[in-house]
């Protein structure tokens, strides 16, 4: 066995969707690795997450994620506003903005409620939209990748499990959005995350549901995206997004990372 390290992280969730943060105020992290990723969001023998975020303060803050299987992701819409309160109640900071630096770019995130939880917005930038595999209604670049699929109540979940797996492939590998239109303003979806699998929720999708839809005519500029964890908002100004939602503190947890 290597040498032992204690990591004080943070369990947070914004509508289901769950992580752990590392508030890093000195230095660097180079004790995470995939293996370690892997255990510590290991729902059976871990703290159990759909991913980690390690937040580096210093002049700037920044944000790096990892997928529950250890594979780094460019960004996730519920996971930034989880770093953005994390950061806030480990430095006891009164401020409601943060810019944070992330893989896909600088993103504003904006928060209110207290040091356990509330509500948040990020200005998640461009949602570029595309054509998709043969199936799909489009694909969609919210600083990482998404399929976007009209679903069908007839699929079973292993239905849906083998069609996401294939359409991810297909595309080099991305989240896949299953969606019913219920409204011009409300849309329901179930994901299946790239290095993560089913989730309760998904910022970054929420918002590519949003463009594909809009484009198909099936929303308008506002929509409620009901994740299986809770309600999401995206606003679209042109291809630009900004979503909002909840974001809460689960508990503090000390993790021997060795």
């Amino acid at each position: 066995m290597g040498p032992v390290t204690l990591r004080y992280l943070q369990k947070w969730h914004g509508a289901g969707n769950d992580f752990l943060v590392e508030v890093i105020e000195h230095g660097t992290a180079p004790w995470w690795d995939e293996d370690q990723v892997r255990a510590v969001c290991d729902r059976a023998t871990g703290v159990g997450a759909d991913g980690l975020l390690l937040a580096t303060v210093g002049s700037e803050v920044t944000m790096v994620l990892y997928n529950a299987d250890g594979s780094r992701a460019e960004m996730s819409g519920n996971g930034i506003r989880c770093l953005a309160a994390a950061v806030r109640r480990s430095t006891r900071g009164t401020w409601d903005g943060l810019d944070v630096v992330t893989d896909a770019g600088l993103r504003h995130v904006t928060l209110t409620g207290d040091r356990d939880g509330g509500t948040g917005s990020v200005a998640m930038g461009e949602v570029h939209v595309g054509t998709g595999p043969t199936g799909t209604l489009g694909v969609a670049s919210v600083g990482n990748p998404h399929v976007v699929v009209a679903d069908d109540p007839t699929w079973s979940v292993e239905d849906r499990t083998k069609f996401a797996q294939a359409w991810s492939d297909a595309v080099g590998g991305a989240n896949v959005e299953f969606i019913t239109p219920v409204s011009a303003d409300r849309i329901e979806l179930r994901v299946f995350e790239r290095g993560v699998g089913w989730t309760l929720a998904c910022g970054t999708g929420s918002c590519a549901v949003a463009a594909v839809a809009r484009l198909h005519g099936l929303a308008g500029d506002v929509v409620t995206v009901a994740n299986p964890g809770g309600d999401l908002t995206v606003r679209l100004d042109g291809d630009r997004a900004t979503l909002s939602g909840p974001v809460q503190f689960v508990a503090n947890v000390e993790w021997l990372a060795t």
